[in-house]
């Protein structure tokens, strides 16, 4: 089933909603990674465990299909036709009405850190890759529409050659507080000003490209490295090319490696296996064959009395491991016994048989 999502959230696989909305509740707050402690992949894999048990499709596929089956990312999508994923949720608000990073804030210190350490969501999408790509490695241009930084007032959300004045609202500190009333009873609470987003500084002319947010929701062409030797199913992280927040760190973007089977070669690690059929002759006297590989055509020997299931090895020829070194590749053989004998054939048999052969 892969992620075991009832195990991370700590509860029974008939646990009701609201025992799992309590059970996220906690660890969320426990594993916020504002908070002194926090663990930042902790609390995404709590976040993913949620958005999958929280909704009742999506909780009754994951029970029959498990974590790899259909509409398991979670979380929002930006762009057209990209599966995505939103883990900054505790970070812009949420379903309880508050930032389980701030509702503390006070009592842990953290309200001008937090302003200062706000950050953009994580994305995910996937690139598609011949199995010969996925061998060598290859550079990918990929187009995805998410919250990117303005190019005209370079993120700061003032029209360009105007100044940034002090946020009347936080005066300058990026956070404002209030009194949030909970069953414990009155507690206060910092939270990011959304006047200047956590910055301090409101344009004194707002930029009309991004209308003063400082972002700009557009296609972007990113270039993708695919290293050599890369598995199908594998992830790239391309740091900081997530969302793009005003006044935060952008998040980060997730790649999805999809590889094409080959269709005669596969893979065992390093390795790269192919099978070749032989005549019967040419296994007993021995011969010359060509095999295809991902360098070519190159040539092996098959030597005499060859069986089946023997392998001839092509030192050198597999996945890469280094800039020097590569696996080997492996040919399997196959003896191709003939479905008709000739009656010249059937009396050289007889002959052979006679031999003991």
């Amino acid at each position: 089933m892969g992620k075991d999502y009832y195990s991370i959230l700590g509860v029974e696989k008939k646990a009701s909603k609201d025992e799992i909305k309590k059970a996220f509740h906690k660890l969320a707050h426990k594993y916020h990674p504002d908070k002194n402690g926090g663990d930042d992949k902790k609390f995404k894999e709590v976040n993913e465990a949620y958005q999958i048990l929280s909704d009742e499709n999506k909780r009754a596929q994951y029970d029959q299909f498990g974590a790899a089956g259909p509409n398991m990312g979670g979380g929002q999508s930006y762009g057209g036709g990209f599966d995505g994923f939103d883990f900054s949720q505790f970070t812009q608000g949420n379903e309880f009405g508050f930032d389980m990073g701030d509702i503390f804030g006070d009592i842990f210190g953290g309200g001008n850190r937090r302003a200062k350490n706000r950050r953009g969501a994580d994305l995910q999408t996937s690139i598609s890759l011949d199995f010969k790509e996925s061998i060598f490695g290859v550079d990918k241009e990929i187009r995805i529409t998410k919250p990117s930084t303005c190019t005209t007032c370079k993120g700061n959300g003032a029209k360009p050659g105007t100044e940034l004045h002090t946020c009347d609202q936080c005066n300058g500190s990026g956070v404002v507080k209030s009194i949030q009333r909970t069953i414990l009873g009155s507690i206060a609470t910092t939270q990011v000003c959304n006047k200047c987003d956590g910055t301090g500084k409101i344009p004194k002319e707002a930029c009309q490209t991004c209308k003063g947010k400082g972002v700009v929701n557009e296609p972007r062409t990113i270039k993708v490295s695919v290293p050599a030797g890369i598995q199908n199913g594998e992830t790239l992280r391309l740091q900081s090319m997530g969302e793009a927040i005003k006044g935060g760190q952008s998040g980060d973007l997730y790649v999805r490696i999809s590889v094409t089977p080959h269709k005669t070669i596969t893979r065992q690690n390093h390795d790269l296996v192919s099978t070749l059929s032989i005549k019967l002759t040419d296994a007993l006297l021995g011969a010359e064959y060509a095999v295809e590989t991902l360098d070519g055509s190159l040539p092996i020997h098959i030597p005499a009395g060859t069986k089946i299931g023997d392998t001839v090895v092509l030192k050198n020829q597999g996945v890469p491991t280094s800039t020097t070194k590569r696996g080997n590749f492996i040919v399997k053989l196959n003896i191709s016994l003939p479905e008709k004998l000739s009656k010249r054939a059937k009396e050289v048999i007889e002959e052979l048989k006679k031999e003991g052969i």
